[in-house]
């Protein structure tokens, strides 16, 4: 990672200021982010997913983890991958929250709300193999993970945001692109709900 990344991670302190700088990274505009490899920008699958996810992290949903739904198909191995849209981030905006859950429930979306360190939560698989649970979205992440690999370098009001937070996972409820638009309406709706919410407050 550049010297002008690394100061621009340590500089951030607070959620909010890990979102922009996350969405910078998923637009180009970052060379790199703490979690990912240096110099490194989103994979080819999540391209067309960029706006909606850069929005999304602006808004406060911080995400460190997508994959876009897509139908069966036979991988490199010879055997037959299926997978779910789904995506996973950080919020403290209470009305975030609870935006984001209410829409889920809406669209029968899987989800999942966790506090950082909640050892009891497992995730939700979201990728097969040869029929067979191949990944995961979601569940436990330790500490050492999110202070030295996610979160490597950040600024200290932005970690301490990062453990004072809840995780969000959202999982399309079914394997396949055509049920996998329900998750990018589902982030979609609302960003656009709290950025005109956001601009209310503003007016008043």
């Amino acid at each position: 990672m550049s010297r002008l990344d690394r100061n621009r991670w340590k500089s951030a302190q607070d959620l909010g200021q890990l979102g922009g700088l996350m969405a910078l990274w998923l637009e180009g505009h970052v060379a790199s982010w703490p979690g990912y490899q240096p110099n490194w920008g989103p994979d080819e699958e999540t391209q067309e997913l960029i706006p909606t996810l850069a929005a999304a992290n602006r808004a406060g949903y911080v995400t460190i983890g997508s994959q876009p739904g897509m139908d069966p198909v036979k991988g490199f191995d010879g055997l037959i991958w299926q997978q779910r849209a789904a995506v996973e981030g950080f919020v403290r905006n209470y009305d975030l929250l609870r935006a984001l859950v209410d829409a889920a429930e809406k669209a029968g979306l899987e989800y999942e709300v966790a506090d950082t360190l909640d050892t009891g939560e497992r995730g939700i698989v979201v990728t097969l193999r040869g029929g067979e649970p191949h990944t995961g979205f979601g569940g436990y992440i330790d500490d050492a993970n999110l202070r030295h690999t996610i979160w490597r370098g950040i600024g200290r009001g932005a970690l301490d945001d990062v453990f004072r937070a809840v995780r969000v996972t959202l999982v399309a409820p079914e394997y396949g692109a055509a049920a996998g638009a329900r998750v990018w309406e589902v982030v979609e709706s609302v960003t656009r709900q709290m950025a005109a919410a956001g601009a209310r407050a503003e007016e008043g």
